[in-house]
């Protein structure tokens, strides 16, 4: 049924297609007591000038829909057009991303949407990676921008590390302290995003997390089998979350009180993330 359903779901990939990551979320914690766990998982990749291009395969956009995507939920969160948002941002920041704009994020699924991180990867004319911008939400209804980009403002390669420093409130577990190690794959046909959170510059990473899959087009009508096979996913997203911390307070993981939001809602970080202090 499943492989009926990736057919159902999938086409042959081409540039600026409305695409799917067909793969796995994984966590795992090392400290006091290790915990882990992974979750069949699934994200779209859309490129945002070709917003257009959702209805083709079903998908709804700024409308009501059994699967749908508001621009509303990303960026600014007023329902502006996400693609001048993001030029804007990288602008500003000096980085010189004019090309394609691919967000990687879960659509709303009968209605509801949760995205703990959403990743937007910005390219120049040739297509070359300049930036990412780490999209983070806490359940507080809280969001904070992360800015990774190569110090030099040269080109991002697949499998290089970068890193910012951490100053937003995600998980009661968890200290706003330390910093975060980011990792992605860029290449065709395959999607990776690996975050490390390192809170004590004398030890290994607390966390370490990752998305990573296949990535192919969505086929015309594919939202059909998406609705089918992820109906509850988004929903369920939220569940495992307060699940899992269920389970982190029983095995007696440290609890950290909410602090304020950060004043500004964008962290920029370039070059390479510092390597843990492994002296004594």
């Amino acid at each position: 049924m499943a492989e009926a359903a990736d057919q159902d779901l999938a086409t042959s990939a081409g540039p600026g297609a409305v695409a799917i990551v067909h793969g796995e979320v994984g966590h795992a914690r090392a400290r006091p007591r290790p915990h882990a766990f992974a979750y069949d998982a699934f994200c779209l990749c859309l490129p945002l000038d070709r917003l257009d291009a959702l209805a083709r395969v079903g998908i709804a956009h700024n409308r009501a829909g059994l699967v749908s995507f508001h621009d509303r939920d990303h960026g600014a969160r007023d329902g502006t057009p996400l693609l001048p948002w993001i030029r804007a941002l990288l602008r500003d920041a000096g980085i010189g991303a004019d090309g394609a704009v691919e967000l990687y994020a879960f659509p709303r699924m009968l209605g509801y949407v949760f995205n703990p991180v959403s990743f937007w990867v910005c390219r120049d004319a040739a297509g070359a990676v300049r930036a990412v911008l780490c999209e983070v939400s806490n359940t507080f209804g809280e969001h904070h921008n992360y800015l990774v980009a190569a110090e030099d403002g040269g080109v991002l390669r697949s499998g290089q590390t970068l890193g910012a420093a951490k100053c937003f409130h995600v998980s009661p577990f968890c200290a706003v302290r330390g910093h975060y190690r980011f990792r992605f794959h860029f290449g065709p046909g395959r999607w990776l995003a690996r975050v490390d959170y390192y809170d004590d510059p004398g030890q290994p990473a607390l966390l370490r997390t990752r998305i990573s899959g296949p990535l192919v087009a969505l086929a015309p009508g594919g939202a059909r089998a998406l609705l089918w096979r992820y109906r509850w996913y988004t929903l369920g997203v939220i569940l495992r979350i307060h699940w899992q911390a269920l389970q982190l307070f029983v095995k007696g993981a440290p609890f950290f009180k909410k602090p304020p939001p950060p004043a500004d809602a964008l962290t920029r970080f370039g070059g390479r993330a510092r390597e843990p202090d492994r002296g004594a």
